[in-house]
């Protein structure tokens, strides 16, 4: 028999109440991306804040132990690019939440940039500069200026909401 349920979930007297509270707000679902030409790392970033400003600011909030930290560390600069709706199974390969022969970028066209890979299929970005890196207890803080931004006409974004992504689309 085939349940809704998730066999794998704590029960709810194990959960980290930070956590389920996190869970509650919407939260943008992201790519980031560092790294060279040659050696390419990406990860589904989700906790993150952008700060108005000239320049402007965006908090990331990543594992220090991922791939994505080191590239950020060694390189000092990333590439943001915003999930669409049509994203969803391009946001779960990053996530690490579905399988991708021959890595996470495979069958991807990028672009090196000066920041690290553009994925030329995510039109919405920023492209930004380490200006600090701070690691907090089992996550860490990276925090850059943005250098430059591309915009589409953005109309159904990808979220994560209540441990699930969903749609904003009218």
């Amino acid at each position: 028999m085939i349940h809704d349920d998730n066999p794998f979930l704590d029960s709810p007297d194990q959960r980290d109440p930070v956590r389920r509270f996190r869970g509650r707000l919407v939260a943008p679902v992201t790519i980031v991306t560092a790294g060279t030409e040659h050696i390419r790392v990406g990860l589904t970033v989700s906790s993150l804040s952008v700060i108005e400003g000239h320049p402007g600011l965006v908090q990331l909030v990543v594992g220090p132990t991922t791939d994505l930290w080191a590239a950020v560390e060694d390189s000092a600069r990333f590439v943001i690019h915003v999930c669409r709706e049509i994203d969803r199974h391009r946001a779960e390969v990053f996530a690490g939440l579905r399988p991708s022969p021959g890595g996470v970028f495979a069958g991807l066209e990028t672009t090196h940039s000066e920041w690290g890979p553009v994925i030329n299929e995510l039109p919405d970005r920023a492209f930004c500069t380490l200006v600090d890196i701070l690691e907090l207890g089992s996550a860490g803080v990276a925090t850059g200026h943005i250098d430059r931004i591309e915009a589409s006409d953005l109309t159904a974004p990808l979220v994560y909401f209540r441990g699930r992504y969903r749609s904003l689309g009218s």
